[in-house]
């Protein structure tokens, strides 16, 4: 079993590990990544050379092929190879950078290599490097840059290709072009109208604009709002129901807040002399605490309830059990209101005693046992009707 152990652990398992930074496999040929085995690389290889004979990504990808089958021949038993193609994305950057990692720890979970050896085309693996040597040592890195020809015909070519991709490429057309454009346009505007003078301003202005846009992501924040906007799917009436009555509840207890504020300033005004330091304040507390109650406590319990009636329908319609004790806390806040209304009218007129407000306190006492009882009652009686909601969430427990 410890000679079994020793040779695992002497065992090199080295993948020789392609990487397309750009992602122009997928984009070209449709091929998903990771690319893992021998065969597979090959065709991918085949493939996209088949699309773009001009692609350097192609004959790194043969390269990598290339070293496989050498270090295969060698035969050396205590190495075991692996051949594998990773991509980023053709934005490249960060998104490009964490589809390389998310891809090459998959790979690592099929085959845990020792030691890798990078091939790539020599204009990215600076920034590929180090994300690989982060998670598995790197022996070797193999560049493969492509030779063209120093001919003026060859050059010329390799130039139009460049020059087409800037046109026709949106990535890159939107700034090589699109911006110088518009500062062309309004140049010529101002031409017209004699107000070249004002040109240097405009410049600024519009170069500004383009690197606030481009810096903060402005367009793709409004890209993606755009694309939610019409992927949106609203959801189900119950919970449109539920939402609406929340934000109604809301605005409710904010209104109220703000009456039972102006309420308590307009007590304030009337003092005279208005209290100037702590102990004026302190003696006015309860009156005012007493008008801010007055003047809010309408909304508030009104917001209150609004919302948990909104969430009692949708419970209903869900056929969830909480819809009745939902319905009792209703019951208790509505006659809070009582007890709120009793409490004011003792902070703002201590004299009228105390009586109606520990009544209040005792009979919202009763109507919460009352609540409790009626909910168990229906509760039982009822038990058809939540049966279905009950028997999934002992199927969610047990799962």
């Amino acid at each position: 079993m410890a000679a079994e152990e020793a040779e695992e652990k002497q065992l090199k398992r080295i993948l020789i590990l392609c990487v397309d930074r750009d992602g122009d496999l997928g984009i070209k040929t449709n091929v998903k990544t990771p690319v893992i085995g021998r065969d597979a690389n090959l065709n991918a290889a085949v493939a996209l050379a088949l699309k773009d004979p001009e692609e350097p990504d192609a004959n790194a990808m043969f390269e990598a092929v290339s070293i496989y089958d050498r270090l295969k021949s060698e035969n050396k038993p205590e190495e075991t190879f692996e051949i594998a193609t990773i991509a980023g994305s053709e934005l490249g950057g960060v998104g490009a950078d964490r589809k390389i990692v998310a891809e090459l720890s998959e790979l690592l979970n099929s085959f845990s290599a020792n030691e890798v050896i990078l091939v790539t085309d020599g204009y990215s693996d600076q920034a590929v490097l180090p994300l690989i040597e982060s998670r598995v040592p790197v022996t070797s890195v193999r560049r493969i840059v492509i030779k063209h020809s120093e001919s003026i015909e060859e050059t010329a070519a390799l130039f139009t290709r460049y020059l087409r991709m800037i046109m026709e490429n949106p990535r890159y057309s939107r700034i090589a072009l699109g911006l110088p454009g518009l500062l062309i346009l309004i140049w010529g505007i101002l031409s017209f109208f004699n107000l070249l003078y004002y040109y240097w301003i405009a410049f600024i202005f519009v170069v500004s604009l383009f690197l606030l846009v481009k810096g903060f992501g402005i367009d793709k924040t409004v890209k993606n709002f755009y694309r939610w906007i019409k992927e949106y799917s609203p959801p189900p009436l119950p919970v449109q129901i539920s939402n609406y009555t929340a934000v109604a509840g809301a605005l409710c207890i904010g209104i109220g807040i703000f009456l039972g504020w102006t309420n308590a300033a307009s007590f304030v005004a009337m003092q005279t002399p208005a209290p100037v330091d702590m102990a004026g304040w302190l003696s006015i507390l309860p009156k005012l605490t007493g008008y801010f109650i007055k003047g809010s406590m309408d909304l508030i319990i009104v917001g209150i309830s609004v919302t948990l009636l909104g969430r009692a329908i949708r419970w209903y319609f869900e056929r969830d059990s909480r819809l009745l004790r939902n319905a009792a806390l209703i019951a208790s806040v509505a006659w809070s209101r009582v007890i709120l209304d009793e409490t004011a009218t003792v902070l703002i007129r201590p004299e009228l005693g105390y009586d109606k407000l520990i009544l209040s306190i005792v009979v919202g006492i009763l109507i919460g046992i009352a609540s409790v009882l009626v909910v168990f009652v229906v509760h039982r009686s009822a038990r058809g009707f939540f049966e279905k909601t009950e028997e999934q969430v002992g199927e969610l427990g047990e799962g």
